[in-house]
């Protein structure tokens, strides 16, 4: 039973009962009233050990999205029978029959489970989704009746208690531990009353979850703001332009222009369009999301999925469910959460004020009379960059192609970690625009396979994440990862390369950082290796990252024209440094008010469902965010916390920042690839996984717990 993390499920399968023997037994309830024919595909590749290199690789020339329920459904089979046969061996529990036993179970189901997670991110379509909805509630009851599985946690139990007399240390006492808490925590404690109660909760939870990210792909991906007249274009340049008679195109207007919610459309548009009106249409629309009172509307699910998080909490015994998720992170407490935002929250929006007073005084300039709406802050904050640095964001865009950015990733982690990474023509992706690459150590090994997805399309999930397909782990041999980066960047044309502004180019570096800490893993147990650490400590690899991506000397390497292959000039390397704090108010701003947002959402103890629009504005009202900014998430489409597992953990962010801002110092110090400073990042940080305490990790590493002072000087915060 691989990776459990209760609460947090992604995906389900029917309640369908298990097929004849040697399917995996019928220990699961047949399938209850409604519940629809599954039909059985075979032999169904998605079952069947990866062919290919390296430990294999997903053969995705051959899945075909009619095999996932029923693959799903039989993966789901086989790991019962598998933690059936754990619980029924005769032996007294021990680390080796009962622990190392999970951990061996469920590689087929965390198989399909990944790839159809992954499909349903990167080319959602009404098939997947149906798949989706009918199956994720069913798939959370598999994982709860595990959870809450009397008989096996008594075995857990058995050796937990016993783990000094046992004599276990290191990575198996880590392990041991690790496996009761998941349970302690998904409530195998519970008296059967409570117990089924908790497994409903569960269910219902993870069914919204899946309606709320349907409805807001839905709502992205349902708005089209189409340019007709030169003067609907006004103060475009020529790239946004195209790209924006590129996205018509593939929506079926050819010879025409639009805007769509997509950040590689939306955000250029806001920045350079001089029709103050469409701006403002745009940005509605995108904010509004998930709020339009229509069949896609969220307020109902965002109101649901609280309540029900609030009864659970109380059902396990905590106040609300936001001591629940911070007890197992590294901030422990909300209190401690909210002193770091707190000690923030001021300075940053002391500096939006004065941000926003600078727009007012240029808007002035212009003769105009309007008041500063939120959908004129890219417009001016762009115009005023322009101004004070001379860097405009379309003169940067030619020095960061696509394919040189990604290089420029890769000589980064070649000079820290002495890694490779090799082309793979002959790995097929899920989509055309996926690449594949080998990844090898400086004498040869392999080390892994690492994917990447980086355009915006239709079906596909808005923003960037990092996902593992397959763990490291060497509990039945060594097993290499298979690690995919996903991202929005815009596609290239047959008369126009694909070209990143500078925020891309930090959210390509931040990925790979996730990347990397999934790829250099290197530890014995699937539950513990790669990125299976706390959520406030998993943002440190790829954040720190950022740190490299406009750094003066890596600039200066990977950063060339994309026609001349000139190196960007050091006077513009230089105005980046200048900016790097400008808009830092508002950046900083939008992003804790989103923080606080979560925290507010969790920290209710009522059951009953509130008002959304009223519980939303209340709390912003409460921190005095002015009108010119809006929370970088609003509550309807606040996908990390009411889709995602950020729930009560969005400030990790910030937390990480604290981390990785500290832990850069380090390379600063030493040297910006220091072999040594270089090893002892990746032993402690991206090789333990969630071996030891994160602060033990971080201590081993920096020798001193982490200043905040960093990050106040690097955001101009101080």
């Amino acid at each position: 039973m691989r990776r459990v993390l209760p609460m947090t499920i992604l995906f389900a399968l029917p309640s369908t009962a298990c097929g004849p023997a040697g399917t995996g037994g019928g220990s699961v309830e047949p399938a209850g009233p409604g519940t629809p024919e599954v039909p059985v595909v075979e032999p169904n590749p998605l079952l069947e050990p990866w062919p290919g290199p390296f430990g294999g690789v997903p053969p995705f020339a051959a899945l075909t999205d009619e095999l996932y329920e029923p693959g799903l459904v039989e993966a789901m089979c086989r790991h019962r029978a598998e933690v059936d046969a754990i619980k029924a061996d005769p032996e007294p529990p021990t680390f080796e029959n009962t622990l190392v036993a999970l951990e061996r179970s469920g590689f087929v189901l965390d198989r399909v489970r990944s790839l159809f997670s992954l499909m349903n991110a990167t080319r959602a379509n009404d098939l997947l989704q149906d798949v989706q909805r009918r199956i994720t509630p069913e798939l959370t009851r598999h994982y709860d009746a595990l959870l809450l599985d009397e008989a096996l946690y008594a075995r857990i139990r058995s050796v937990f208690d016993r783990r000094d007399e046992l004599g276990l240390t290191g990575e198996p006492r880590a392990l041991v531990e690790r496996y009761h808490l998941d349970f302690v925590r998904a409530g195998a404690a519970l008296p059967a009353e409570g117990k089924q109660r908790l497994a409903d909760l569960n269910s219902e939870i993870s069914a919204l979850s899946v309606q709320f990210s349907q409805n807001l792909l839905a709502e992205t991906d349902g708005f089209l703001l189409l340019l007709e007249t030169e003067d609907d274009l006004a103060g475009l340049p020529e790239r946004v332009r195209a790209e924006a008679a590129d996205t018509a195109a593939r929506r079926g207007h050819e010879g025409q222009w639009a805007v769509t919610l997509q950040n590689p459309s939306w955000i250029p548009f806001l920045t350079f369009s001089t029709r103050r009106d469409l701006r403002e249409q745009v940005y509605t629309a995108y904010t509004h999301r998930g709020d339009n009172g229509n069949a896609a509307d969220n307020k109902a699910l965002v109101a649901k999925i609280a309540a029900l998080r609030a009864e659970r909490a109380a059902l396990l015994g905590y106040p609300h469910h936001a001591a629940y998720v911070l007890e197992d992170n590294m901030a422990l407490t909300v209190e401690r959460v909210r002193e770091l935002l707190d000690r923030l929250w001021e300075p940053a929006l002391r500096n939006a004020r004065r941000e926003a007073d600078d727009m007012r005084a240029l808007i002035g300039e212009d003769g105009d009379e309007f008041e500063l709406r939120a959908w004129d802050w890219w417009y001016y904050a762009e115009r005023i960059r322009k101004a004070r640095y001379d860097l405009d964001e379309d003169a940067l865009r030619p020095y960061f192609p696509l394919e040189r950015v990604r290089d420029g990733a890769f000589e980064v982690a070649r000079k820290l970690y002495g890694i490779t990474f090799h082309p793979r023509e002959d790995l097929p992706g899920w989509h055309p625009d996926v690449r594949a690459f080998e990844v090898r150590e400086a004498d040869g090994r392999v080390v892994g396979v690492f994917y990447t997805d980086y355009h915006t399309r239709e079906g596909k999930r808005s923003g960037a994440f990092s996902t593992a397909l397959r763990e490291q782990s060497r509990v039945d041999g060594e097993s290499l990862p298979v690690i995919a980066n996903v991202c929005n960047f815009p596609a290239a044309s047959p008369d126009r390369p694909a070209l990143l502004s500078l925020d891309d180019v930090h959210t390509l570096f931040h990925e790979f950082g996730h990347a990397l800490h999934g790829l250099l893993s290197d530890r014995t147990y699937p539950r513990l290796t790669g990125t299976s650490v706390v959520r406030d400590f998993v943002e440190l690899p790829s954040q720190i990252m950022e740190n490299w991506a406009e750094h003066p000397d890596v600039l200066r390497e990977f950063a060339r024209h994309v026609e001349t292959g000139e190196p960007i000039p050091d006077e513009l390397v230089d105005r980046i440094q200048q900016a790097r704090t400008f808009n830092e108010g508002f950046a900083t701003t939008e992003y804790l008010a989103a923080s606080y947002l979560d925290l507010a959402w969790h920290e209710r103890t009522e059951t009953a469902e509130a008002d959304v629009t009223e519980f939303e504005r209340a709390e912003l009202e409460r921190l005095g965010l002015i009108p010119e900014i809006v929370s970088r998430y609003r509550s309807t489409y606040f996908a990390h916390v009411f889709s995602g597992g950020y729930s009560s953990g969005y400030y990790s962010y910030i937390w990480a920042a604290v981390l990785d801002a500290d832990a850069f110092e380090a390379f600063r110090e030493a040297g910006l690839y220091d072999p040594e400073t270089a090893r002892k990042f990746r032993e402690n940080i991206l090789a333990a996984g969630g071996t030891e305490p994160p602060m033990d990790l971080y201590l081993r590493f920096r020798g001193r717990e982490p200043a905040i002072e960093p990050l106040l000087v690097r955001r101009g915060l101080l």
